[in-house]
């Protein structure tokens, strides 16, 4: 059996009772870094010593057979450096493979930044998504940004300290400066802070720079107003900021209900008519 084992994501008395005797028993335990995991042990008093096997995101490609293998005849603990395995972490292949071999996997649940930080940022909960890393380079970026701009669930992203002043300032400038967000840094530690305001106010706060582990909650985009006349005007809007036709309607097509094909025609019609 794959046992995936959330481990603390700061504070260590959030550790289970559950994890412990999962530690307790383990015979092999695969982790994202053997030594955090190791130390992890030795701050939770853990007496059993298990073989640690490195699973990471540049080996688990090659080690996910051997580990599903495995753990078709034993129990094998998969943990990533905090939180659940698989979100965001290493785990997802051996998972997958593990489904298709017909091996049981369960997990044992616990702490998650990506829901703590939804259940502290003040947004709406009903429905979200989470985006894990916004990309690094500014094009891909801009594009993943873009497509989430009429998304209206909540959203989730995780962030690095010293790239968050950026992508605060490609979120105001996807989402527009108004869109309420918070910034929760080093959720569960000593020094926990949760920064709430507009996209705006939260890029010109995070300039200074900041420290810590960060998760980014964004409120959804509102929804649009339903008349074609102003669906249209949306749609023109976007292509004018530089977005294909194709793209602009089938969004504001899925914000609204409205008809991605009448307002793709609409918008052609409108364009011979002004050329």
């Amino acid at each position: 059996m794959i046992i995936l084992a959330a481990t603390p994501i700061g504070n260590l008395g959030d550790a289970s009772p559950r994890l412990r005797e999962t530690f307790e028993a383990a015979t092999v335990i695969a982790a994202e870094d053997t030594r955090r995991t190791a130390q992890l042990l030795r701050m939770l008093e853990i007496e059993n010593r298990p073989e640690l096997i490195a699973l990471h995101d540049h080996n688990e490609h090659e080690r996910a057979a051997a580990l599903v293998e495995r753990a078709a005849s034993e129990d094998v603990v998969l943990v990533s450096d905090a939180g659940m395995p698989t979100v965001s972490d290493p785990g997802f292949r051996v998972v997958q493979l593990a489904a298709e071999r017909g091996v049981e996997v369960t997990a044992i649940p616990g702490p998650s930044a990506v829901v703590t930080a939804l259940a502290v940022a003040g947004l709406p909960t009903d429905r979200f998504a989470f985006e894990g890393f916004p990309p690094r380079k500014q094009g891909e970026r801009s594009r993943a940004l873009g497509a989430l701009a009429t998304e209206r669930r909540t959203l989730v992203f995780f962030e690095a300290p010293s790239r968050l002043a950026e992508s605060l300032a490609a979120f105001v400038e996807a989402f527009g400066p108004e869109r309420r967000a918070a910034v929760c840094r080093e959720l569960t530690k000593l020094h926990e802070e949760v920064k709430r305001g507009t996209l705006a106010e939260l890029a010109a706060w995070a300039s200074e720079g900041v420290r810590g582990e960060i998760v980014v909650v964004v409120e959804g985009a509102p929804e649009l107003a339903a008349s074609p006349e102003s669906a249209l005007a949306e749609v023109q809007q976007r292509v004018a900021q530089g977005d294909r036709l194709k793209d602009a309607a089938r969004e504001v097509a899925a914000a609204t209900g409205l008809s991605a094909r009448e307002l793709y025609a609409a918008a052609l019609a409108a364009r011979s008519t002004a050329s």
